[in-house]
This record gives C-alpha cells, sequence and structure tokens, in this order.
C-alpha cells in the first residue's frame, strides 16, 4: 500500500510541476529565485521535448507502481486518475512541442515585459 501512495503523490507533485511552468512567471516577475527554477525547468522540459525524453517523475512513478502490483489496473482515487488524465495527455509528440515551445515563449513575454515596465 505505501508504494501506491508514494506513486499517487508522485503523480499529484507531477501536476504541480506541469502547473508551475505553465504560470510560475507570475511569481517568477517578483521573486528571482523562482524566476531561475522556472527559467531552468521551462528548458529541461524543451530538452525533454526535443530528444523524446519522459520526465524522471514519469520513470519514478511507473516503477512504484510495479513495486505496488505489477498487474494493477485503475482501482485507486478518482481525483489522482483525473490528474494522470492531464498529466499524461495523449496528443502528438508535435503537438506537444509545439505547445512547449508556446508556454516558453508566453513565459518569456511575461518576464521581458515585466523587466522594461518596472524600469
Amino acid at each position: 500500500m505505501l508504494y501506491k501512495i508514494l506513486a499517487d503523490s508522485v503523480v499529484f507533485i507531477h501536476f504541480l510541476w506541469i502547473l508551475f511552468l505553465l504560470f510560475g512567471a507570475l511569481l517568477g516577475i517578483r521573486n528571482k529565485a523562482v524566476r531561475i527554477i522556472h527559467i531552468s525547468g521551462l528548458a529541461f522540459a524543451i530538452v525533454l521535448q526535443m530528444f523524446d525524453w519522459y520526465c524522471p517523475l514519469t520513470y519514478l512513478e511507473v516503477w512504484l507502481r510495479k513495486q505496488h502490483d505489477p498487474a494493477l489496473s485503475y482501482t485507486g482515487s478518482f481525483i489522482i486518475y483525473y490528474i494522470e488524465k492531464i498529466v499524461y495527455i495523449e496528443l502528438s509528440r508535435n503537438l506537444v512541442f509545439v505547445f512547449s515551445i508556446f508556454v516558453c515563449g508566453m513565459n518569456v513575454w511575461l518576464y521581458l515585459r515585466k523587466s522594461y515596465t518596472s524600469e
């Protein structure tokens, strides 16, 4: 049962990380440390997309689920079930890459816009 709870926790953390990548510029505008983590995370996400790699959190979640029960299908929390549908959305690799570039562009625009308006 511990592995199942840990796997569900990893999915939830993965979801929070995705939200941070999407909206982190809103926090990073005011905080330099958050900005550095956010920009680094966006760069890492682009590298993952370019080389068709999976996020390390995905590997951790799969490993934890296998430790719990290799043959287990969905029988857990419906919240985690739907969060997994968002985290592991069924889109083409090219569309995910284009969306990633768009998100990075929007965040760069937010950072630059804020830095020019605050001077």
